[in-house]
């Protein structure tokens, strides 16, 4: 595979056999994300476990310190008040069977997050085929299922992200942009493997967190030592 120029400049930074501090490691993502545009920064961490077990999932959902940089595009499916309160909230989009029926035939998706309350799943439910592919589907675990939905719209549009293991038992996560700087992205990144690491499940035997890397979106991947961020 043939890299450019900034890339293959960025990663003679990098001693790939080297495991980093976490400070270290996001210092040189700052230092090698030099695209033309504010490149995100990114946590890839392969945990202990076996996800195909139900009592081995990790799932969840944090707000993070600095935010994600990133304008979130909230969509709330919602009757009566809840529907003022979500547009106080800042919800870009608001309806109830009019936004799935929308979403059935229109196959629209010009939203980032999907919010709704407990009452309205059964018809939310309807959209699990087309959403769940995509990451859309709102779940309680992650707090896009809740009665107090302006709580949930805000905490969405400062910055709150979910993170799930995919089927190769590893979490993919964005913890902010180049831009924010090696302490604001450290912040993130505690918070985010704080919470990890409070989801080990009871389950999970020997080394919990196997490896962690972050990178920017066009820079190479730099390795962080698993005992520095807990959950051995």
């Amino acid at each position: 595979m043939k890299h450019g120029k900034k890339y293959v400049d960025g990663a003679k930074l990098v001693e790939r056999a080297k495991l980093y501090d976490p400070q270290d490691a996001l210092e040189l993502c700052v230092k090698t994300g030099t695209a033309k545009f504010d490149e995100t920064v990114e946590v890839h961490v392969k945990l202990g476990v076996d996800g195909r077990h139900a009592d081995q999932q990790v799932r969840g959902a944090i707000v993070l310190p600095n935010g994600t940089g990133k304008q979130v595009r909230v969509l709330a499916i919602c009757k009566g008040d809840n529907q003022k309160l979500a547009e106080e909230a800042g919800a870009e989009f608001i309806g109830a069977e009019d936004m799935v029926q929308k979403i059935q035939s229109e196959n629209w998706m010009d939203f980032d997050v999907l919010i709704t309350t407990p009452d309205m799943m059964g018809l939310v439910g309807r959209l699990g085929k087309v959403l769940g592919p995509r990451g859309l589907m709102p779940n309680p675990k992650a707090g896009t299922v809740t009665p107090d939905i302006a709580k949930a719209v805000k905490e969405a549009k400062a910055g709150k992200i979910e993170y799930r293991l995919d089927k190769t038992n590893i979490i993919h996560c964005p913890i902010g942009k180049v831009s924010f700087g090696t302490e604001k992205l450290q912040e993130n990144f505690s918070a985010l493997l704080g919470a990890i690491v409070k989801a080990k499940p009871s389950a999970s035997k020997g080394q919990y967190v196997k490896s962690c890397v972050v990178a920017s979106t066009m820079g190479p991947g730099v390795r962080i030592n698993p005992s520095k961020v807990g959950g051995m």
